[in-house]
């Protein structure tokens, strides 16, 4: 049976916004983010990592930190009752210095190469899907994958919705203050 899904944006949507987190201690969950996320869980919402982590490719953390940072926002999830269905990350960047990573990828955001393995892993109701995130390139990611994309104010949300926003080309359907405020109105809107 079909599921909607609700792709998350990391850094900056569930997480505080801290350039490139290069150490597990600089990881911090945004206030409400762990309720959002439960509240998709107990609405049977498939949660979904969609992630951007040039990092690896720059040459300033090893992948394994990736996969520790994301061990310790599944242990911090789950101290609230929520948990993640899926992480999937790029960690890519063509200007990189690792020349494994260095490479043009289709999986970079907002290329919609995240997505498409998340369409073959999970049997998706891309109807009632959304993307979340704080950038205006998550929401060019959303509409190149079909789906629709929503805003919040938390990391660099803020300032993409007011100084970017204006001319970009895509344009979400709903701006949320955060990624708790930006799940409730998802919810209100598909029990309608």
């Amino acid at each position: 049976m079909q599921r909607p899904a609700i792709f998350l944006d990391r850094d900056g949507t569930i997480n505080e916004q801290m350039g490139y987190i290069n150490h597990p201690s600089r990881f911090i969950l945004l206030p409400g983010a762990a309720e959002a996320i439960r509240i998709l869980n107990q609405n049977k919402y498939l949660a979904i990592i969609t992630s951007n982590q040039s990092g690896v490719a720059r040459g300033y953390f090893p992948i394994q930190l990736v996969d520790k940072i994301h061990e310790k926002m599944i242990l911090s999830l789950a101290e609230e009752d929520a948990f993640i269905d899926r992480i999937y990350y790029c960690p890519h960047h063509t200007g990189g210095i690792v020349a494994e990573y260095s490479i043009k990828c289709d999986c970079r955001k907002p290329a919609p190469g995240l997505i498409n393995k998340a369409l073959k892993d999970f049997d998706i109701d891309r109807d009632n899907s959304y993307v979340i995130g704080d950038r205006c390139s998550d929401i060019a990611f959303a509409q190149r994958a079909n789906i629709k994309g929503i805003m919040v104010e938390t990391g660099y949300g803020l300032g993409d919705a007011q100084y970017i926003l204006p001319d970009f080309p895509h344009k979400p359907i709903h701006i949320a203050k955060d990624l708790l405020e930006a799940v409730n109105w998802i919810c209100k809107r598909n029990k309608k």
